[in-house]
């Protein structure tokens, strides 16, 4: 089994970009960690990050046939790409939405997912322990 990690705009940033909303955790580091927890449930994980929108929609049109699942952190895009809606209604694949920090205890803009009616669930606000539950979940959707 393969879970594709898809995350976008501004996550590169992570452990120096507002670390008392996103955490002190690295991109790399939560990585290593879904990877460890990956490891011992016997699947393989792929990690990308991009800024670019249509990279993104790229990426799960790409991932149709070639893995079993997706974990997606659109970040921004999440409360404003209709494309990355359709490409994930279209690839017909289980994707988990994920964030680090509570999109809903947010700013208001932040409480509504364009992505959400079409991923299988969504995961927020546990931040990096949130890529580990999105692996589980993704895990066992299948």
């Amino acid at each position: 089994m393969k879970i594709l990690f898809l995350n976008g705009p501004n996550l590169n940033l992570l452990g120096t970009r507002q670390p008392e909303i996103y955490g002190r955790d690295t991109l790399a580091s939560i990585e290593a960690s879904v990877q460890v927890r990956a490891q011992a449930l016997g699947v393989s994980v792929e990690f990308r990050q991009t800024n670019d929108e249509g990279q993104l929609v790229t990426w799960i049109q790409q991932a149709k046939g070639a893995v079993h699942a997706i974990a997606l952190n659109a970040a921004a895009y999440t409360h404003t790409s209709i494309a990355l809606r359709d490409a994930i209604a279209a690839v017909e694949l289980p994707v988990i939405e994920l964030h680090l920090s509570n999109i809903h205890a947010r700013e208001s803009f932040r409480h509504h997912s364009m992505i959400a009616p079409v991923c299988r669930g969504q995961i927020s606000g546990f931040g990096a322990l949130s890529y580990i539950l999105a692996l589980e979940a993704a895990v066992n959707v299948n």
